[in-house]
């Protein structure tokens, strides 16, 4: 179990549309229907997720985007770290440093979160 502590921030708002659009798949790999968006959480060090997250690769929905898909929880709910393979080259639109959590529920209503509030994620 490791638990990282970062602040909430504003992303792009792109996880959005692409959790939506393939919710069936991301139903197959996480088995929760994922609320169409992310928590952005900033971490002070970078965070390399481990080879053995769940992936997603691009030929198994016809995209360009492979993802890395990490069980976690954040307020003791289950829920999932989303990392693209431009994000995790470093190449991407978010650094290291930056984790996305997806869960079933709007985090950032049900905790009435707000950027620069401080989220401990429990990767399990």
């Amino acid at each position: 179990m490791i638990k990282l502590t970062g602040k909430v921030v504003s992303g792009l708002g792109n996880y959005s549309y692409w959790i939506e659009k393939y919710q069936s798949i991301y139903y197959e790999k996480t088995g929760m229907i994922l609320f169409p968006g992310t928590l952005n959480v900033e971490l002070d060090e970078p965070y390399n997720l481990p080879s053995n997250a769940i992936r997603l690769e691009k030929e198994e929905y016809g995209g360009t985007v492979s993802v890395s898909i990490l069980p976690c929880k954040i307020f003791g709910r289950k829920s999932f770290i989303l990392r693209t393979d431009g994000n995790a080259k470093g190449m991407g639109d978010h650094p290291k440093t930056i984790i996305e959590i997806a869960t079933d529920i709007k985090l950032r209503d049900k905790f009435n979160l707000k950027d620069g509030d401080l989220v401990n994620v429990v990767v399990i």
